[in-house]
């Protein structure tokens, strides 16, 4: 099991995640009531958290994100996509798989970054049964603030995530998945919602990543360059390549969580970026 020592940066906190004294950890008890309560939603959210060596992150971001979403009295089942493998990081692909490995038992997903936690209770993680809905958008996100965004929190129904084949394949190292996972969804017919009547601004979030501290892999190799503005007409939820080495329930300051120990494989001759090489 784990537990925080103290170290991890304090959800709340407004900042970056290093720098200035730190809060300890939630006590582990009490939770917020049991989900077998009657005021609970019918819908179960698997919230899908794309990681590698964030474990400062994760030991906020779940005790935390389980406390929100049990206030809201959404039902829900955090999975930790753990890539263990040597490629570089593919966070679509990550996505892929814990969408097929969530279970029967959930009926959408949030596609959440995990140095990303919402201050204002106001916000929406119900069953969007409307169409995506992007929790994180461009008036409200600290970073990105272009019109087409569609990264950070993004909700979906299982039925709709199927209906744009999952995400693309090819995308390795940081950056550009989500923007053609935007150009899936119009190809859908599904149209993109966002949150109303939000009036905190940038404020709305607190995101924890330190560029300083945590580079990001930004490298483009051989064709990547060329290669990242086009959509992937035909990879996704069909052809995602991995193996499950390994699925953990493990208890983070006493939320619940599930990590998912992930191994991606590569046809180099398809998409070379996929290693430094």
């Amino acid at each position: 099991q784990l537990s925080c020592s103290g170290e991890g940066p304090a959800p709340g906190g407004g900042g970056q995640s290093r720098g200035g004294p730190r809060q300890p950890c939630p006590p582990q008890a009490p939770l917020l009531p049991a989900e077998d309560e009657p005021t609970w939603g019918p819908h179960r959210l698997a919230l899908l958290v794309p990681f590698r060596e964030r474990f400062e992150e994760l030991l906020a971001f779940v005790p935390y994100m389980h406390r929100f979403l049990s206030k809201k009295r959404i039902r829900h089942h955090i999975f930790i996509l753990n890539q263990v493998d040597h490629f570089r990081f593919n966070r679509a692909s990550l996505i892929n798989v814990g969408f097929l490995e969530s279970g029967n038992d959930t009926d959408y997903i949030a596609m959440h970054d995990v140095d990303l936690l919402p201050l204002n209770e106001q916000l929406d993680y119900g069953f969007p049964e409307a169409g995506p809905f992007h929790v994180a958008s461009p008036e409200l996100h600290p970073l990105y603030h272009y019109k087409t965004y569609v990264g950070g929190i993004l909700l979906l129904t299982k039925q709709h995530y199927e209906m744009c084949n999952g995400m693309s394949n090819r995308f390795w190292g940081w950056g550009r998945e989500d923007d053609e996972f935007y150009r899936r969804i119009k190809g859908a017919g599904l149209q993109v919602r966002r949150p109303s009547g939000i009036t905190t601004g940038y404020e709305t979030f607190q995101h924890l990543h330190d560029p300083a501290w945590r580079k990001r892999d930004q490298k483009r190799i051989a064709a990547q360059k060329q290669e990242q503005f086009k959509v992937d007409q035909e990879g996704g939820l069909n052809n995602v390549r991995y193996r499950v080495e390994s699925r953990t329930a493990l208890s983070v300051a006493g939320a619940p969580c599930t990590v998912l120990n992930i191994l991606l494989d590569c046809d180099t001759s398809e998409t070379p970026w996929c290693t430094f090489g």
